[in-house]
């Protein structure tokens, strides 16, 4: 006899957009998907590593992203990057313990201070924090459900990415 136990990878995020007066002025809960080049690494780094120290970074896109199993941060035809945010570099994802197949940066959400008048449209994560940069693995990136959402300076994004692991 037999038998097959499958994993499922995932990745939601919730996102927040607080105006310069303090107020959440919306928020955004989509989901992730997992490119090839995220699936490779991490079968490659948990399974075939013996000395990885994960560092991951949470990225936004420019207005009506499509993203495709294949992206990579250097070939994705249907997206851009926003850098329309005062950080210098993109913020580090900073997860904390994991717990029944999940983990998650809630203590410490990814933070954007908006710096100029944009629209976005979703959200990345990738293995390097160089803003605008094209290389590091694209571990997987998704669309807002709600469509477009418009930024103004002085607002501030939060982002929080959970992810999981469940048997299929």
């Amino acid at each position: 006899m037999q038998t097959q136990e499958n994993a499922q990878m995932s990745t939601a995020y919730t996102i927040e957009c607080i105006g310069v007066d303090g107020q959440v002025k919306w928020t955004e809960d989509f989901h992730n998907l997992v490119t090839t080049a995220g699936l490779n690494d991490l079968l490659t780094q948990y399974f075939k590593g013996s000395a990885y120290t994960a560092a991951f970074y949470v990225g936004v896109t420019g207005a009506t992203p499509t993203f495709a199993a294949g992206d990579t941060m250097s070939s994705h035809a249907g997206w851009t990057e926003s850098s329309a945010y005062s950080q210098a570099t993109r913020p580090a994802l900073t997860l904390g313990t994991a717990a029944s197949g999940s983990i998650d940066n809630s203590a410490s959400k990814a933070q954007f201070s908006i710096n100029a008048d944009t629209t976005i449209g979703g959200a990345f994560l990738v293995t390097n924090s160089t803003k605008g940069g094209t290389t590091g693995t694209l571990y997987g990136a998704g669309a807002f459900t709600e469509g477009n959402r418009i930024v103004k300076i002085g607002d501030t994004i939060n982002v929080q990415a959970t992810l999981t692991a469940a048997s299929a």
